[in-house]
Order: structure tokens, then C-alpha cells, then sequence
């Protein structure tokens, strides 16, 4: 009998042993390619585990049809622009077997929000907070090695989400069942090696299978 395979995309710097990794960073590649691993932008943050491998999910996972029983991805899906984002989430539907489990964790516009009209109230700065909060405007425009840094970087979020708006794109994407979750509630103890506590903070948190989100 076959191992499971799980699978997490959007891993950046947490890739534990047990599930296939991908990030589409290409800082994965300038760290181990010989020669570009000494530029210095190569050098700048910590280098990626060598669990982790370079891949994007917008343009394929080299993961066969069917054949994943567990997906996860951790504030991923928001760094992507809305047609990107769909086109992640029929890959995912892809690789998912039936009756397995896709478990995905991103920012909640909808708290952002409640929480800008609440600060609105006696803070004047609260659009700048609530801007900061989003990550989709510039405080600073890049120059020098941090523009060219920037031209490798999804670290800007394009397209933000709430439950509902996110559950219409699953089903477009062909899920069926599907809920809201919560910090390691699921049935499966292997989504407990990637999820991490602080991405699941005013989050919004939904669990999704091929005929299944849980």
C-alpha cells in the first residue's frame, strides 16, 4: 500500500519532512545555483530547508492526477491575483484525490474591515493601519537592491478574501463540501506539522476536499 501523499504549497521556510514542499520563490533557486548563491541578493534572508523545492502552483505542481490525499497552504492564495487564484484552486482540485483533504488558512478581509470601521471611530490613522494590515500599498517606493529584491517577491498581498467569496470560488473550482475551520481541528494529525498558530490569527480558515472541505 502506497504511502499518503501531502502535499503544501506556498511553504517558504516550512518544510517538514513527510509532506511534498513547493514555494514559487526565486530566491530558491538564486540560493542553490552555484555562482548566483554568492550575489548578495542570494544572501539576504534565511536560505529555504532543502525539504522545500521550487514550484508554482499557477503553473502546475509535477503531481500526478488524483493521487494527494492531504493539501495544504498557508497564506498563499491572497499574494495571487484573482484569475491566478482560481487557476490554483482547479490545480489543487487536480492533484486531490477523492475524499481527500485540502486545508487552507488566509487574511479575513471581512475582520480587517470590522476592525478599520471600529479604530475609524476615535483614530484618525486608522485607514493608514488598516492599509498596513491589508499589505496592499507601498509605504515606501523600492529603490536600488530592494526594487530588484521586489521584482522576486510576492510579499504583496493582490487579491483579499472573505468566507464567502472564497467558498464561491471553491465550488467554481469543483469542491463540494465545504466549511470554515480552526486552528489544528482537523481529523488529520499530519496538517498539524505545517500549521503554525500565528498564521491562524483573525484568519480566515477553511478546509476543502474533492468533494470535501474539512
Amino acid at each position: 500500500m502506497d504511502a499518503p501523499l501531502h502535499v503544501q504549497y506556498g511553504a517558504g521556510l516550512c518544510g517538514p519532512p513527510g509532506w511534498l514542499n513547493y514555494d514559487a520563490s526565486p530566491m530558491i533557486l538564486l540560493q542553490r545555483t552555484p555562482g548566483l548563491n554568492l550575489l548578495p541578493l542570494a544572501r539576504r534572508g534565511a536560505p529555504y530547508p532543502k525539504t522545500v523545492r521550487f514550484g508554482d502552483v499557477v503553473r502546475g505542481l509535477p503531481v500526478k492526477s488524483g493521487t494527494a490525499d492531504l493539501i495544504y497552504c498557508s497564506h498563499t492564495l491572497e499574494h495571487l491575483a484573482l484569475a491566478d487564484c482560481r487557476t490554483a484552486l482547479r490545480e489543487t482540485h487536480r492533484m486531490l484525490k477523492a475524499g481527500g483533504t485540502f486545508r487552507a488558512v488566509l487574511p479575513d478581509i471581512r475582520y480587517l474591515c470590522e476592525e478599520y470601521l471600529r479604530q475609524a471611530a476615535t483614530d484618525p490613522a486608522a485607514a493608514v493601519t488598516f492599509i498596513r494590515e491589508t499589505h496592499m500599498g507601498l509605504a515606501e517606493t523600492p529603490r536600488g537592491l530592494a526594487k530588484l529584491r521586489s521584482l522576486f517577491s510576492r510579499s504583496f498581498h493582490h487579491w483579499m478574501w472573505d468566507y464567502p467569496a472564497m467558498e464561491l470560488e471553491l465550488r467554481a473550482a469543483g469542491f463540494r463540501t465545504i466549511r470554515p475551520a480552526r486552528y489544528q481541528d482537523s481529523v488529520h494529525a499530519a496538517f498539524r506539522d505545517v500549521e503554525e498558530p500565528h498564521r491562524w490569527e483573525h484568519a480566515l480558515a477553511s478546509r476543502r476536499s474533492n468533494n470535501r472541505w474539512r
